[in-house]
């Protein structure tokens, strides 16, 4: 997917994705003067970041 499509699928301006591939975080291809996004790469980014609820015997296990 294009820096556009992966920007409008996180929700973000186009600058994010860009920022993401100029740091290394995400993986892409470049096609000549193209980049591009797998669209499992934007799924790994996205799981790499989730943050999984915590229950109240986590709470308190944490105080």
């Amino acid at each position: 997917m294009t820096i556009a499509e992966a920007a409008e699928r996180l929700n973000t301006s186009p600058r994010f994705p860009r920022r993401l591939v100029a740091e290394r975080r995400i993986r892409f291809v470049k096609l000549g003067r193209f980049v591009r996004i797998p669209e499992s790469a934007l799924h790994e980014f996205i799981a790499a970041g989730l943050v999984e609820p915590m229950t109240a015997s986590d709470v308190w296990r944490a105080a």
